[in-house]
């Protein structure tokens, strides 16, 4: 029982802390459609089963304990981040039509987007490793475990379904569509500044 109540409370924290995702799923409901938003919210969820997936073949372990390697994940999720934030600085401002943000990302390229976001994020790969390595006890059932995965998953899905309802509802949307552009560059500049903290933190550590 005092195992499960850490893994919740741990796990509730550290979802609704802000990060890349919550960036990309804020993006992506606002200015897109909601859909986009709880499809990004869904790939971030499948993402998460990257994490607790080598974490429970042990891959985990040897994340944590080689420095090389966990500095090459680090600095590759730090590439995506900043490829992203660059297109979004680069992209041409639109008119906010309804039938322009439909196509603008398709089913595919929301659940691609939330999957590698979360895939790619060291901070989602800190989380879980160090949650199974020092909450989760080694005499704990292999079921029990992937229930906690399951449970890690979920909260990922339920927090950035939400996020994803509130910043597509009309109301905000009608508040924030006006400065469209300048959205899409303030979340730009957000994603590069992530990776170039996750970058230099990883070249100098």
């Amino acid at each position: 029982m005092t195992e499960l109540l850490a893994v919740i409370t741990i796990t509730i924290f550290a979802v609704i802390s802000p990060g890349p995702d919550f960036a990309m799923v804020t993006r992506n409901s606002l200015l897109l459609s909601r859909r986009s938003g709880v499809l990004t919210a869904l790939g971030i969820a499948f993402g998460v089963w990257v994490h607790v997936a080598y974490t429970l073949l042990g891959v985990g372990l040897l994340i944590r304990q080689s420095l090389l390697l966990f500095t090459g994940l680090k600095l590759v999720g730090a590439a995506y981040l900043i490829w992203l934030g660059i297109s979004m600085l680069r992209a041409k401002p639109t008119r906010a039509t309804a039938s322009t943000e439909r196509v603008a990302l398709s089913d595919l390229g929301a659940l691609r987007m939330g999957f590698l976001t979360n895939a790619l994020n060291p901070k989602t790969t800190i989380f879980v490793v160090s949650l199974f390595m020092q909450v989760v006890q080694p005499t704990t059932a292999l079921s029990v475990q992937m229930a906690y995965g399951a449970f890690i998953s979920a909260a990922h899905l339920i927090w950035f379904a939400i996020v994803a309802l509130f910043f597509s509802s009309p109301t905000v949307r009608l508040r924030l569509l006006t400065f469209r552009q300048w959205i899409d560059r303030a979340f730009g500049a957000l994603l590069v500044g992530f990776g170039a903290l996750l970058a230099a933190a990883s070249v100098t550590r």
